[in-house]
């Protein structure tokens, strides 16, 4: 499967254009997938030396890329659109924000089972997570604003 990876906010905090703090389990996870046969492909807001900077610390621990905002190193982003062939996009500014990596994993596994149905995936992740995210997703808080005040 080839899976488009975000960097800032998904393998390191958002803290752009500097680089934030390690994402616990990103590297790691994403070097499990790598092993598992998945393609990764970088896909980013970075260009020029920020770009640079991404690619640099995620070799430095291991990581690297088939290509950086592009589907295939040597495609020329001035004669290709900038939309990717990738079948799953990693990336912090999914509705309801990231899961952990772990529930990352599981959803790329369920995928490759054909399993593409959400709540499947996040019931795969236990009560715990759900209860974290729920905590975090703007969606639901606007709704118990609702519900709390009687519209």
């Amino acid at each position: 499967m080839i899976i488009a990876v975000d960097f800032d906010g998904t393998i390191v905090e958002h803290e752009y254009p500097r680089l934030g703090a390690p994402i616990p389990f990103a590297i790691d996870t994403l070097l499990k997938l790598q092993k598992d046969g998945h393609v990764l492909i970088l896909w980013t807001v970075r260009d020029g030396d920020l770009l640079q900077e991404a690619i640099d610390y995620c070799a430095k621990k291991g990581l690297t890329f088939f290509a950086a905002n592009k589907n295939y190193p040597e495609e020329d982003p001035t004669r290709a659109s900038r939309k990717l062939t990738a079948e799953l996009f990693i990336d912090d500014r999914n509705v309801g924000g990231l899961p952990d990596w772990g529930v990352i994993y599981n959803a790329v596994k369920a995928a490759e089972r054909g399993e593409f149905s959400f709540e499947r995936i996040m019931m795969s992740a236990g009560e715990n997570q759900q209860r974290r995210r729920r905590k975090k997703n703007f969606f639901i808080r606007l709704g118990e604003m609702f519900e709390r005040d009687g519209y």
